[in-house]
């Protein structure tokens, strides 16, 4: 991929990675890729169905064959081509549980099948972050798990799965965002750990994605001293260049997180943080998922470009950056010629992500609860709804109300957010089984207190958790690893029976 005549402007356009709004291509996408645009970047907003995104990524490409077009698809609760009803496949927590490097590649590979069906070629996943602060906001489940040897060889796996269906993956979040207490849409996050630490656990699995052959690595937004004692990793030449490039070998393309997250645009502006990444040694600037139109993406293009009239950004990094990003269009060129038809996927989703979902599933009984499952007859399900993180999306449904009450008739259902949990949360539930619901227990002090309330009033009831399980309580728990609709139904099938 070459910018036209060499422009400045062109070789601008072809380091953005922009979103848009619609499911149709709007004109200025269409026209700058005329002029040197070399990726999209698709969200939830742009997904209908699958027939659709073929046909949108069809118009992309009619207008450049070798246009990169990325996804942000976990496969888990953080899901795009799923969004209208929750991922068939688990997230990377439920796969760690099983902890069968095999069964993982071979999700990842499923996955990659199915994006490259309807031609996207990059996905800003695995997650390779080490969850190894329970408390973190924004990772979770999203990780494998919080021990940084098994976080290591899933990421591999994932990374080999997906690349072999056909579609670049990109390791995140670059070098790790596991151990934090801060999401970095709304702050900067401040990882204390020292360099042995960082070795031994954040960096573990960033080495295996490069050993494993990823083809792009995502940066985060993260204060890290110890590398890096005044600036954010996306916007430092030690750790893009220094470490990334020099220490782990990696000759990729390295993909900022989106630009316009608060943690960087906040403190260097959204431009100004596009100069600076680019600058520090990141080759590719994602925006578009809170700025998602032609004048943000223009005021990108303008600022690259006076930059480097300025002085203040070397031409010849610019030009090495959009290298990178045509050298990653040309192996996505190379894969979607090599990949064998595969029909694109329906509505009822992965069969390997539903099976994959039933072995994460883990019982933990206390002997007043051993006959409990299955259940005895019609349900009251109680969820316990928290704040989502921006990154899972308000769109995404979660939950087993739904799928219980397709199987046990009879069933009733009860949802409370923080603000209006009833006394006794159970209310409702004479003659029926008691199911509650929780997402992250440990971290919600007022979901803790409700939960405490509801056993106190049906000692009897089943916890379900669709998140980390860090606190497991109740007669009986189940910890499905993951709030996807591979997990609801996984959950569902258990308590049935059925």
């Amino acid at each position: 991929m070459s910018a036209p005549g060499g422009s400045l402007s062109a070789l601008a356009a072809a380091v953005l990675q922009p979103g848009f709004v619609g499911v149709t291509p709007p004109p200025w996408i269409c026209r700058w890729l005329d002029e040197g645009l070399g990726s999209v970047v698709l969200f939830a907003r742009n997904v209908v169905a699958p027939e659709q995104v073929a046909a949108l990524t069809a118009t992309l490409r009619a207008q450049r064959p070798d246009v990169i077009v990325a996804i942000d698809e976990e496969a888990g609760d953080v899901t795009r081509i799923e969004s209208a009803r929750g991922s068939s496949r688990p997230g990377n927590f439920a796969l760690g549980a099983v902890d069968d490097p095999a069964l993982t590649e071979g999700v990842a590979r499923d996955l990659g099948a199915d994006l490259a069906a309807l031609g996207i070629t990059l996905n800003y996943a695995p997650d390779a972050d080490v969850n190894s602060n329970p408390a973190n906001p924004v990772i979770g489940v999203r990780a494998f798990g919080a021990e940084p040897a098994l976080v290591a060889r899933h990421t591999a796996a994932w990374v080999r799965g997906l690349q072999a269906g056909g579609v670049a993956a990109c390791a995140k979040h670059f070098p790790g965002h596991g151990d934090t207490r801060v999401d970095s849409h709304h702050d900067l996050p401040r990882i204390t750990a020292d360099r042995a630490r960082l070795d031994a656990v954040e960096l573990a699995p960033f080495r295996a994605a490069v050993a494993a052959g990823v083809q792009a690595v995502m940066t985060g937004h993260l204060l890290v001293p110890a590398l890096d004692p005044e600036l954010p990793a996306t916007l430092s030449g030690r750790i893009l260049s220094g470490l990334l490039r020099d220490e782990l070998g990696f000759s990729g393309v390295v993909v900022t997180d989106a630009v316009e997250m608060r943690a960087v645009a906040d403190r260097y502006g959204f431009a100004g943080a596009a100069v600076r990444a680019l600058a520090a040694g990141a080759d590719a600037i994602c925006i578009g998922g809170e700025r998602a139109d032609e004048d943000s993406a223009r005021l990108l293009r303008d600022a690259i470009v006076a930059a480097v009239v300025a002085g203040d950004l070397p031409e010849e990094r610019l030009t090495e950056a959009a290298k990178r990003v045509g050298q990653l269009a040309a192996w996505t060129v190379a894969a979607r010629a090599a990949r064998p038809p595969r029909p694109r996927p329906t509505a009822a989703g992965s069969a390997v992500g539903l099976a994959a979902a039933r072995r994460a599933l883990r019982v933990t009984t206390a002997p007043a609860g051993v006959d409990a499952l299955p259940l005895a007859g019609p349900a009251h399900v109680v969820e316990f709804e928290p704040p989502r993180n921006i990154a899972i999306g308000p769109e995404t449904p979660w939950g087993l109300a739904a799928p219980l009450a397709d199987l046990l008739a009879g069933t009733t259902t009860a949802r409370y957010a923080e603000a209006d949990v009833p006394a006794d949360p159970t209310a409702g539930a004479a003659g029926r089984c008691v199911v509650l619901v929780v997402r992250d227990l440990h971290r919600h002090d007022w979901m803790r207190a409700a939960v405490t309330r509801a056993l106190a009033a049906r000692p009897d009831a089943v916890v379900v958790e669709l998140g980390v399980p860090e606190l497991v309580t109740g007669a009986v728990h189940v910890a499905t690893h993951g709030a996807t609709r591979a997990a609801a139904h996984a959950a569902t099938a258990l308590l049935t029976g059925r």
